[in-house]
């Protein structure tokens, strides 16, 4: 499937299917999930990075479990804000996936979501062990709350 902007996107979600947050980091994937009115954004787990047919897998998995009809991957430009080295190894990430699912890719902006992430817990003294478990996790969220909220704008 090819990868849509947020306005092409929306037409292509069937009606109650909610959307799946993906954080793609090098180690690891911090997914999110919307509710079904697609107004809120949770975190729901962090997959480990692997080759991409197990992380299809699972992401497959979680799909059909939660009823998700399209994901919103986060886009990490550069600090011009302009695709670079990163950005393509993404984007071509988030076709794989899309081909995997036979759902529709939407990608978003995500500059600094993991490390804004990182700030807010450490401000309200998370511990470092627990950041390390629930980081990835919220920053999907943030990039999907992000979607949700230019969504419905």
């Amino acid at each position: 499937m090819a990868l849509y902007n947020l306005l092409e996107f929306l037409p292509l979600l069937a009606p109650g299917t909610r959307l799946l947050g993906v954080d793609p980091g090098s180690k690891r994937i911090g997914v999110a999930l919307s509710d079904v009115n697609r107004s809120v954004a949770s975190p729901y787990t962090t997959l480990a990075r692997a080759k991409m047919k197990q992380n299809a897998a699972e992401l497959a998995a979680i799909i059909k479990r939660e009823g998700v009809g399209g994901l919103i991957v986060g886009l990490p430009l550069d600090d011009r804000q302009k695709l670079g080295p990163r950005a393509q190894a993404t984007r071509d990430w988030a076709h794989g996936i899309s081909d995997a699912t036979g759902l529709p890719v939407a990608m978003v902006d995500e500059s600094y979501s993991t490390a804004e992430t990182h700030e807010r817990l450490i401000s309200a003294g998370v511990s470092r062990a627990r950041r390390a478990e629930i980081v990835d996790k919220l920053a999907a969220a943030e990039i999907l709350q992000r979607a949700l909220d230019k969504l419905a704008g």
